[in-house]
């Protein structure tokens, strides 16, 4: 199957050739007439497979069609957790539409809000924004979504993780009834098929990797090391196979700014970018990183959400992540449309449950290598994944019950007709009185028989010398 036969006018099909693309990937083949046709879509695909342009070239297409967005107005938006995956899906729609008389803007927080008011002065065919800075906007009356025709969730299940469920909700609010919702994700949990449920009607759905799968071609190792060695280790990895363009994920922000001074105090360049950071340093980091002035770029999980990155080698989990989810995600940087790539993380000791949920997760156990020079003092467990097939072993006979004598219960055999707490239903009620009343049973003790009772007298019970008779009938 080509582009050619999906149905896209010539305008678009010359912007898809010109980026040198003749052959829809997957996700894009089954997406893209869907869209087309006019239907509400629920897609999941691994990062990398192309989905931004699965639902930008149909969304171009049926915009095209249309009349011009007036002021202050969107006729289609395009909702991403993060600034750098909006920088992204923006730069998707100008590559793809400049060929066509349509307008689009992006907007998101960490810069000026002004010049983002001013753009959408002249209205925007395709909006794309983040949540909050969306709100901001809406609430200043800086956009309006009267005209609004398609709304689109990218990285539904990241935007979930991240909290904006409260603000999609406000959004959804202030949106037309009548409308294409489109929601793409890497993986259909149950909550986004939660959020699905309000969102989307009659959805065609498509799912072209199976749930929290990685790539094939991404070669997946560890290497258990100390906490302490980890950048050292990482150094020597660099500098011994001569690593040109790594992209290295860290737990926390600090750990960020620690493990790129250390990188650049042994030579190599390096910056990193998280949510502390200005959005002009995160577009210049990621920028020189791209065009090979940064040999190392030190992201946390957040930042590096939406990093499209052509033909990334190696990818490195200096910590392992809290979420195991995030694993997949983070090695989808590498490995992408079909590329091979690594992905290489250091784990300690202390690192062991994140690493078996990992492992749980993805189905499978990761190799470990133990660079030399590098063996861990504190030794990491062997993984607890039991990935080997039950096997069917054939059941023991039963051991043969004890004999009994003729009128007693098998079950009171090994206990001497003796009624236990497990099975009180064995135990006789005490018959009543021959006046019709109940025996009394205050204090735990039994009443005595009227003489001329009719209920059967019992056989007294056995006892040792030296014990005093029970004062009460009632069954010990």
């Amino acid at each position: 199957m080509k582009f050619a036969d999906l149905g896209l006018s010539p305008a678009i099909l010359d912007a898809v050739a010109d980026q040198g693309y003749d052959t829809p990937s997957p996700i894009q083949a089954q997406a893209i007439p869907a869209v087309l046709e006019g239907r509400d879509v629920m897609a999941a695909a691994q990062t990398g497979t192309g989905k931004t342009a699965g639902f930008t070239l149909p969304l171009l297409e049926r915009l095209s069609g249309g009349k011009r967005a007036t002021p202050n107005q969107a006729r289609a938006l395009v909702l991403t957790p993060t600034r750098e995956l909006a920088a992204q899906v923006s730069d998707s729609v100008k590559t793809y539409s400049k060929h066509l008389p349509l307008n689009s803007t992006v907007v998101y927080g960490g810069v000026k809000i002004n010049p983002q008011m001013q753009a959408l002065r002249r209205g925007a065919d395709v909006l794309v924004a983040t949540p909050g800075r969306l709100l901001d906007l809406y609430n200043q009356k800086a956009v309006k979504f009267n005209q609004l025709e398609v709304l689109i969730l990218d990285e539904a299940d990241r935007m979930l993780d991240m909290g904006f469920i409260h603000d999609i909700r406000k959004i959804l609010a202030v949106l037309p009834k009548n409308r294409q919702n489109l929601l793409f994700s890497a993986t259909f949990s149950d909550e986004i098929r939660s959020l699905a449920k309000g969102l989307v009607h009659d959805p065609v759905e498509i799912s072209v990797s199976p749930r929290n799968a990685t790539a094939n071609t991404v070669k997946q190792w560890i290497s258990p090391v100390d906490k302490k060695k980890k950048s050292a280790l990482l150094t020597q990895l660099i500098k011994q196979h001569q690593w040109r363009q790594v992209l290295v994920f860290t737990r926390t922000k600090q750990g960020a700014n620690r493990l790129s001074r250390h990188l650049d105090g042994q030579g190599i360049s390096s910056s990193a970018i998280h949510g502390n950071k200005s959005q002009g340093a995160r577009t210049r980091a990621l920028s020189e990183f791209k065009n090979g002035k940064l040999q190392v770029l030190v992201a946390t999980d957040i930042a590096a959400r939406g990093l499209d990155i052509d033909q990334l080698p190696q990818v490195v989990n200096f910590d392992l992540p809290n979420v195991p989810a995030d694993y997949v995600h983070r090695i989808g940087r590498t490995g992408r449309a079909g590329a091979t790539g690594q992905a290489i993380s250091l784990v300690s000791a202390d690192e062991e449950k994140q690493l078996n949920d990992i492992e749980k997760l993805i189905g499978h156990v990761l190799t470990r290598e133990i660079i030399p020079g590098y063996d861990p003092v504190h030794v990491l467990p062997e993984s607890r994944l039991n990935s080997r097939k039950k096997t069917h072993r054939p059941k023991k006979p039963r051991t043969p019950r004890v004999e009994h004598s003729d009128g007693q219960r098998s079950g009171e055999a090994a206990r001497g007709h003796k009624p236990t707490g497990k099975n009180k239903k064995h135990v006789k009620k005490p018959a009543t009185s021959g006046d019709g009343q109940k025996p009394n049973n205050r204090g735990g003790q039994q009443a005595k028989p009227a003489g001329n009772s009719d209920a059967p007298k019992r056989r007294p019970r056995r006892r040792s010398a030296g014990t005093k008779p029970a004062n009460s009938n009632a069954p010990r």
